[in-house]
């Protein structure tokens, strides 16, 4: 069974989903999983403004109470946030290039660093932290980040979004034989919402 999850590691419903998406992966033996960048937010050195600080803080709140995941808010008062995704993409994608299932442990290290740790993945040591727990060489992850080629495959991510109308994270298709793809998840949804969707689609 092949699937396209398209995502953005420092999505926070993405990481709500998460527990989600595991259950329903652990359901099924035989999965074929494509991990597919979509993009939150371009390179950005500016400073989030106090708004969008608020805002986003204030959704940290809302998913946690409609998932079953928790937030380390102490990351609004130790960091400078950026809205900043790009570079934590490419670190997936690096990931995925130099270790077996690269790119869901750097989502997941991502994840991590950034929602329990109160670290910030928009900056490059955060980054360079996550990718040696994960195991991955640091001078090799740091020269591939900052590659053309890395920067070439992320546009290519972003291109597979759009052709997939993805508007928003997470996106989880299902690829039949034919290679149509089925939409699963278009937003957060629940384990029993994405078994009930696959159910009707595989038959």
């Amino acid at each position: 069974m092949r699937f396209i999850y398209v995502m953005d590691p420092m999505c926070a419903w993405c990481y709500g989903f998460t527990p989600e998406l595991e259950a329903f992966l652990q359901a099924h033996s035989d999965i074929d999983i494509e991990w597919v960048m979509g993009g939150l937010a371009p390179d950005n050195d500016q400073p989030m403004t106090e708004q969008m600080r608020a805002t986003i803080a204030d959704y940290w709140h809302q998913i946690e109470a409609k998932t079953n995941v928790t937030f380390n808010h102490d990351y609004w008062r130790c960091n400078t946030p950026y809205r900043s995704t790009y570079l934590a993409c490419r670190a997936v994608i690096v990931a995925s290039d130099l270790l077996d299932n690269g790119a869901e442990k750097m989502v997941n290290a991502i994840q991590i660093a950034y929602y329990q740790k109160a670290q910030n993945p928009s900056l490059e040591n955060t980054l360079i932290e996550c990718a040696a727990e994960i195991g991955l060489d640091e001078v090799e992850f740091v020269h591939a980040l900052n590659s053309e080629q890395t920067q070439k495959r992320l546009t290519q991510h972003l291109g597979m979004a759009q052709q997939l109308h993805v508007t928003g994270f997470p996106a989880l298709f299902y690829l039949d034989d034919n290679n149509q793809a089925y939409p699963l998840a278009l937003g957060f949804c629940t384990f029993n919402e994405l078994a009930q969707r696959f159910n009707r689609i595989s038959q």
